[in-house]
């Protein structure tokens, strides 16, 4: 794994635009740099820029927005353990997503209807895509879109001392799921299963949302129910302030799509 220690001396074996070691926390100083951050805003290929550094020096790149009220991501990092350590503290995903998936369901106010076909039962996780293509090819997509239509407030691309992209949020102390009321070590435990599963990769992080690329989508209507229950368990709102129902958020947001997006408020 890259040591947050070695992100200085790494930041500066390469090439890159001016930038800044984020050190910072709510709490105050860390004692080692969290991430680096570009000074100036990304282009929509400001991700694909990124993937030579990666591959030279193991630095994972990650697009950072900007709130609407002016707070960015930078200005609310808490890490819990420490930078570069975003395994999910051992957890497994499936007994994740069940424990959370009880919780939500049982606070759904029109449960059977909603939660169909599954109801109040946790259907399991979704079966592995197999073959998930290309997921850095999905990424630079997803990247580029995100950066084209504005979706992201004054994005900056940042690189993090991670092994891989899924452990991005709660190396840094990302504090986007405050709101669920959870630590960030069950989060990133679904993250690395998705990124097994489904070739996901962390592309860009605001202040309350999360954005993945998606290299191996669901294809049919089951398969993607099957991932709209593990979307349900892990962030509730896409569903309840989204579609209504499992279905419609199945057929609707998930069904070929390569680009999942979450929120907690």
């Amino acid at each position: 794994m890259t040591e947050a220690r070695e992100l200085r001396s790494l930041v500066g074996s390469v090439d890159l635009p001016p930038g800044t070691l984020v050190d910072r926390t709510v709490l105050g100083g860390w004692h080692e740099p969290l991430l680096w951050r570009a000074d100036a805003p990304a282009g929509p290929d400001g991700w694909e820029r990124m993937l030579p550094v990666r591959d030279a020096t193991g630095l994972w790149p990650v697009l950072l927005g900007r709130h609407g009220r002016g707070t960015s991501v930078e200005d609310d990092l808490l890490p819990e353990s420490g930078p570069g350590d975003g395994t999910g503290g051992g957890l497994d995903a499936g007994d994740v997503l069940a424990r959370w998936w009880e919780g939500h369901a049982a606070r759904e106010p029109d449960g059977a209807a909603a939660l169909r076909p599954f109801g109040g039962r946790w259907p399991g996780l979704a079966p592995s895509a197999g073959t998930v293509g290309d997921p850095d090819g999905a990424a630079v997509g997803v990247a580029r879109s995100l950066v084209a239509h504005g979706t992201l407030l004054d994005p900056r691309v940042a690189l993090v001392p991670v092994r891989r992209s899924a452990d991005v949020p709660v190396a840094i102390g990302w504090t986007g799921t405050l709101a669920s009321g959870e630590g960030a070590a069950p989060f990133g435990a679904v993250l690395r299963s998705w990124e097994e599963r489904f070739g996901t990769r962390v592309v860009a992080l605001e202040p309350d949302v999360l954005h993945l690329s998606v290299a191996a989508p669901p294809r049919t209507v089951r398969e993607a129910l099957a991932v709209a229950a593990e979307h349900f368990a892990f962030c509730p709102a896409v569903v309840r302030q989204g579609p209504g129902s499992l279905a419609r958020y199945a057929e609707k947001w998930l069904l070929g799509s390569g680009h999942w997006s979450f929120w907690w408020d």
